[in-house]
This record gives C-alpha cells, sequence and structure tokens, in this order.
C-alpha cells in the first residue's frame, strides 16, 4: 500500500502565481500540486494537498491526519511565526513532519526568522521555491522507508 502524504499549506499560498511573484515565483498551488502527484507516484507514494487560510481548519487537517497520513509536509505560511496551535496538533501527529518555505524567511524580516513549526519538525527546506515541495517529498518516501 503506497505511503499517504498530506501536503497542508496555510494562509495566502491560494494566491501562488499572482501573489508576490518576486518573491513565490508563478507557479501556483495548481502547478504544485500536479507536480507533488506526479512524483509522489513515481516514488510509490501518494499525495493529498490541502490549503486554508484559517488557523483553525489547519489544525483540524492535522488531526485528522492522524488516521489518515503517513506524513505531513507543510508550509504554515504566516502561521509559522504565531501558531502554538498548529505545533501543538503536529506534536499529537506521531508521523514524521516537514517544514517548507518557498522563500527564505532568514533572509526576509527578523519577525519571520522564528517558526514554531521548526520545534517539531524533522527537517525545514526554504528559499529553493516551489521545488522545496519536491525535495520534501523525496526526504519524506525516505524517511517512511
Amino acid at each position: 500500500m503506497p505511503k499517504q502524504i498530506l501536503i497542508l499549506n496555510g494562509p495566502n499560498l491560494n494566491l501562488l502565481g499572482t501573489r508576490q511573484p518576486e518573491v513565490y515565483g508563478s507557479d501556483t498551488l495548481a502547478d504544485v500540486e500536479r507536480d507533488c502527484a506526479a512524483l509522489a507516484a513515481e516514488l510509490g507514494a501518494e499525495v493529498a494537498l490541502k490549503q486554508s487560510n484559517h488557523e483553525g481548519a489547519l489544525v483540524e487537517m492535522i488531526q485528522e491526519a492522524r488516521n489518515t497520513a503517513d506524513g505531513i509536509i507543510i508550509n504554515p505560511a504566516a502561521y509559522s511565526h504565531t501558531s502554538v496551535a498548529i505545533l501543538d496538533a503536529l506534536n499529537m501527529f506521531e508521523g514524521p513532519v516537514l517544514e517548507v518555505h518557498i522563500s527564505n524567511i532568514h533572509q526576509r524580516e527578523s519577525f519571520r526568522h522564528h517558526s514554531f513549526v521548526s520545534a517539531r519538525a524533522e527537517g525545514v527546506i526554504a528559499g529553493f521555491g516551489v521545488e522545496g515541495y519536491q525535495l520534501a517529498l523525496r526526504r519524506m518516501v525516505n524517511l517512511l522507508g
């Protein structure tokens, strides 16, 4: 049975492709989903990509993943820097967690340099554009064996 990987995206990532393309590039979230699904198939895994602008909805998706996913790749976006609730939900998830940021958060405003999610993540990929999702997916498949 293929490993099930949940790819979660936080606020404003539904606007990829049009939101600050000089920072986030021109690929859309649909492009990310298509590319990740194709790579997952090559790697013998399956992905479900979800996005919400609402913290509570993301928490509920993580809680649900306790029964449906083997691993989580998360781009918490702005919630990286503010959400203890997302960290708490991830701490209840038993599988591996990888954190992805499209931009290099360490080259941006100082408030973006800290991520609560990083305390739970086995690894963090930042600054590789949307290619970071595929890097995380490859690593997740390796972590899951």
